[in-house]
């Protein structure tokens, strides 16, 4: 594979599946049907929000220099609720201390929060991630659903790189820093400091949330 004219993973995939070292992608589609999101609401006993709704996907499988800090998606969330929004935490089962963890530091403010990670199958992710006004997450897989449900998506990037692994959706807006120690493609900081993610502030991320409305 030429790695210069198939600079993102998908393409590479892309050109080994089809033979074809042309690159050329479409933007990847799902769908969720109104009986698949109802069935997730009734399984999982919550309620539809009745205004907007945030996604948080706070895990990233890879480890945690791809995890943006706990304490940051808090004070998203704790914000977003300030603002009458409800918060839905996303995530697989080793995603729930995660959540649990977020749950705790916002402490009276989880009146609007559900922590569904490690609640739900693939299938009801993706039916309930559906209902979000706005989802931000790591870059991980559930980012990856967000951006194929054409829901309006804030990607956090850290040890990887946006160019190589891109959420392919336009309108999806990529936060990364670009420092000069990254993308290492690390599991852990081999400096120790995760840089890359912490000097990336909740403000910047309430930024880029607002844009969608502006």
């Amino acid at each position: 594979l030429d790695k210069a004219a198939l600079p993102m993973t998908v393409q590479r995939f892309v050109a080994l599946g089809f033979a074809s070292q042309s690159g050329s992608i479409v933007q990847p589609e799902l769908m969720s049907k109104p009986d698949g999101v109802r069935s997730a609401l009734q399984e999982l006993k919550i309620s539809e929000p009745k205004g907007q709704l945030l996604a948080l996907c706070p895990g990233a499988e890879y480890g945690p220099a791809k995890q943006w800090p706990v304490e940051y998606f808090a004070q998203v969330a704790e914000e977003m609720m300030m603002q009458g929004w409800s918060v839905w935490l996303f995530g697989s089962e080793k995603d729930r201390v995660i959540g649990e963890e977020i749950v705790l530091q916002l402490g009276k403010e989880r009146r609007a929060l559900e922590n569904l990670a490690g609640r739900t199958t693939l299938e009801q992710a993706i039916d309930l991630m559906s209902l979000s006004t706005v989802v931000v997450g790591n870059d991980s897989g559930l980012m990856h659903v967000a951006a194929a449900l054409d829901r309006d998506l804030v990607a956090i990037y850290g040890s990887s790189d946006p160019g190589f692994t891109p959420p392919l959706n336009p309108r999806a807006k990529i936060l990364d820093l670009s420092l000069e120690c990254s993308p290492c493609f690390k599991r852990e900081c081999p400096l120790g400091h995760y840089d890359c993610l912490r000097q990336l502030e909740p403000v910047q991320v309430l930024g880029a949330i607002g844009e969608f409305s502006a």
